[in-house]
């Protein structure tokens, strides 16, 4: 009588083994548990068997259904865990990485024109310096030789914080990165060859005006140096950055208070068209001078020993000219639209080989 008890518990158990998916699970589970299953049939021939035997079958019949039930309740929750991990595994997403749906990210053309910059200048062997946000004024100013009553120094010009202390005097915003040049010139020994980008802050707001606007100071401190050093530094960096190895480049004298003699420099442009190195115009891009004595003399260094050029150009003023873009205030409005239009791909980083 147990041995066909017995053969049933094996065959079932054989079955539920080789049951890999949900469906050949719930057979195995149909078939001997079910209306119709091998157990039930067994279960409804108890009537036909003599009364002492039917008490003793029908006991050992549903500890077997106890016992199966349970096996088969394990063997359903193993394979819906084994499911599970399957779709999990399949269905597996990298988080960090954008759906294939969602347009790739670029470039923003500030961020651009400092790459292309610094790549330029570190051909030329600069290296990059930097420096705080907010400066001191005698980082600021008065080590530059800005006198006390300079148009930038009033507060219509400038960003001024409140002194923290009654003795300490309203910390600045920077308006240039020349604060840069200070503090290198402080810390390092010469010979200094160093180029600065940043943020600067003025408190002027238009078409080509930001009060937060990018800029990039230069500054070389060796012996020897003259203007003709810098009239070739400059003349070759602009015709790098616009690629025209022809490009017109003038030197036309002007005043800075750091800088002795001072120069703005002009790139030969077409008003009509705008095309660079086009026509008969002149259009400025930087400024640039020797180094004044005054100001090496600030940073404890011997102007009979030391001399050294200076030069600041804005960032945005140049991304302008070279990608025709007409008003200032358009980089920093986060508009999608504007910059899928002038972003450069983060797969194509500025080197010398593409023209620079």
């Amino acid at each position: 009588m147990a041995n066909d008890l017995e053969t049933l518990k094996d065959e079932t158990l054989a079955a539920l083994k080789e049951a890999r998916t949900h469906s050949e699970w719930d057979a195995v589970r149909v078939g001997t548990l079910g209306r119709s299953g091998k157990l039930t049939g067994l279960l409804r021939q108890l009537g036909s068997f003599p009364h002492e035997e039917r008490k003793e079958r029908g006991q050992a019949l549903n500890r077997l259904r106890d016992e199966l039930t349970g096996l088969i309740e394990q063997r359903g929750k193993e394979i819906e865990e084994l499911a599970l991990q399957q779709r999990l595994a399949e269905e597996t997403v990298d988080v960090t990485q954008p759906p294939a749906t969602a347009p790739i990210g670029l470039i923003h053309p500030v961020s651009r024109t400092i790459e292309e910059i610094t790549t330029i200048f570190g051909a030329m062997d600069f290296h990059v310096a930097e420096g705080p946000d907010i400066e001191s004024q005698w980082h600021n100013f008065s080590a530059l030789n800005t006198p006390e009553h300079h148009p930038a120094r009033t507060e219509q010009d400038t960003f001024y914080l409140p002194a923290t202390g009654e003795s300490e005097e309203m910390r600045v915003l920077r308006t240039q990165t020349s604060g840069v040049q200070i503090r290198t010139m402080l810390g390092e020994k010469p010979p200094i060859r160093i180029i600065a980008p940043g943020r600067t802050y003025r408190a002027d707001h238009d078409a080509t005006h930001s009060p937060m606007f990018h800029q990039c100071e230069g500054l070389v401190i060796e012996k020897g140096i003259t203007l003709g050093h810098l009239k070739g530094c400059l003349t070759e960096f602009l015709r790098a950055f616009f690629n025209q190895p022809d490009l017109p480049v003038r030197f036309r004298a002007s005043y800075f208070p750091f800088t002795e003699p001072s120069m703005e420099i002009d790139i030969g442009w077409s008003r009509e068209t705008g095309v660079i190195g086009g026509g008969a115009d002149w259009l400025e891009v930087l400024g640039a001078g020797m180094v004044h004595a005054r100001v090496l003399s600030n940073c404890g260094l011997d102007p009979a020993e030391w001399q050294g050029f200076a030069f600041g150009m804005g960032i945005e003023r140049l991304a302008m000219l070279k990608n025709g873009i007409t008003d200032l205030r358009s980089f920093y409005e986060s508009d999608l639209r504007w910059l899928r239009h002038y972003g450069f791909s983060s797969l194509s980083p500025a080197t010398l080989t593409e023209g620079f």
